[in-house]
């Protein structure tokens, strides 16, 4: 009957937002005191909603662990459900935005590091179409992207290597080719053909563990059975080219991490065989969550000036 209330709508009545916004919160900051800040709110305040909420509902919501409190099985699954529905939230009042002939609303995307040399550039012309449109950018490495990612804290995600344990819908839209650098100076800069193995004796610079750069290489060293271990991490591409033209090693990083010319940057990049290793930038987004109309309408953008197509992971 259309007059029956969807299964389910009395017993989500019986808690009110802010309870679930603190459960939420909770949840994903791991503890009271701490989603009491991020809230605003007095921590006993907290503390009473979430007790009202575990009520009204007839659930345990937080058990003792140690001095403080651990989320039961219910409670993730509720706060999945809060961050749905405050998704779904936002798609309506965007949509209902457009409807009414409005270009406003909010866009976030998370993108590791080495994008930020070309992502801008990408988005300019969206955000010049769409001025109403705000775009939030969380640049990181790979590992807190995919975490941003396991959160849902980002519609779309801009990266090289996606993670496989989500439900991601992916889109390859740009070449990423791999290069192997040294100072210009360097007495291997003057080889026409290197190997791979000829290298291992000279210093190595890399990124930092957690990033996508990184793991490649490594991917690629031991597909090959070769070991070189670095001699130095650091946390930027930026700082990697200053190792680099400083004569602290050699490196391994995206070619649109280089200028046009990498000599007027006082670097070189090597003719070794198998590179440069060639892989893809993936925008990436969950498939068990709606996308917002300013999401949507990037990537019918992008696809348009880009022209490849979306696949499912």
């Amino acid at each position: 009957m259309r007059d029956a209330p969807p299964p389910g709508l009395e017993k989500a009545w019986r808690a009110n937002w802010p309870q679930l916004r603190s459960l939420e919160a909770t949840v994903r900051l791991g503890g009271v005191g701490r989603a009491a800040r991020a809230l605003h709110l007095a921590q006993p305040t907290v503390s009473t909603q979430l007790k009202e909420l575990a009520a009204s509902l007839g659930v345990v919501l937080f058990e003792p662990q140690g001095r403080g409190l651990a989320p039961t099985a219910v409670a993730e699954q509720l706060a999945t459900a809060v961050r749905d529905m405050a998704a779904r939230w936002q798609q309506f009042e965007e949509d209902a935005a457009a409807l009414q002939g409005l270009r406003q609303g909010r866009l976030r995307i998370a993108a590791v590091t080495t994008t930020e040399y070309f992502l801008p550039d990408l988005l300019g012309p969206f955000a010049r179409q769409y001025p109403g449109i705000r775009i939030e950018l969380a640049v990181e490495n790979r590992s807190a992207v995919v975490a941003r990612l396991e959160r849902g804290d980002d519609e779309l995600a801009a990266m090289m290597r996606p993670p496989t344990h989500l439900p991601l819908a992916r889109w390859p839209f740009l070449e990423n080719p791999l290069v192997l650098i040294a100072p210009l100076d360097h007495p291997l800069a003057a080889r026409r053909r290197l190997r791979l193995q000829d290298l291992v004796d000279e210093p190595l610079v890399v990124r930092e563990t957690g990033s996508g750069t990184r793991a490649v290489l490594e991917e690629a060293l031991a597909e090959r059975g070769i070991a070189w271990p670095p001699r130095m991490a650091l946390g930027s591409n930026e700082a990697v080219k200053h190792a680099v033209r400083a004569g602290l090693g050699l490196a391994v990083l995206s070619r649109h991490t280089l200028a046009a010319d990498p000599a007027s940057e006082g670097l070189v990049v090597l003719p070794v065989a198998g590179f440069p290793l060639k892989r893809q930038w993936v925008l990436v987004w969950r498939q068990d969550r709606a996308l917002s109309l300013p999401a949507r309408t990037l990537l019918d953008d992008l696809r348009q000036r880009l022209g490849v197509r979306a696949r499912p992971a």
